[in-house]
C-alpha cells in the first residue's frame, strides 16, 4: 500500500530516523506539538542554502507557536553536518 504525506490534521504514521541531533522517532518526539516537514533535493546548493537559513533565521517564531521544523533530504547526515558548519562560516 503507498502512503501519501499527510496533510495538516492527519496521523502521520510512525517512523524512526537519523538525524543530525541523533535518532528520532516521528511523530512521538514531537507529541504536544506542530511539526513542519519541509524537504530540499540537496545539501550544497544554492536556493536550498537560502531556504535553509529562512528557516533557520525564524526558528524561534515557530518555537513560540510550539512548532519544531524538521528538514528532510537524501543526503547523508555527514553531509548535513558538513552543509551547517558550510553555511556557519559562510
Amino acid at each position: 500500500m503507498s502512503r501519501s504525506i499527510p496533510s495538516i490534521g492527519e496521523e502521520f504514521s510512525k517512523i524512526h530516523v537519523l538525524t543530525t541531533h541523533g535518532k528520532i522517532v516521528l511523530p512521538d518526539d514531537f507529541r504536544g506539538k506542530w511539526f513542519v516537514l519541509f524537504s530540499h533535493p540537496a545539501d550544497f546548493t544554492p536556493v536550498c542554502t537560502t531556504e535553509f537559513v529562512a528557516f533557520s533565521l525564524r526558528y524561534n517564531d515557530f518555537k513560540a507557536l510550539n512548532t519544531e521544523l524538521i528538514r528532510l533530504s537524501i543526503d547523508s547526515t555527514f553531509s548535513h553536518i558538513k552543509w551547517i558548519e558550510w553555511i556557519k562560516e559562510n
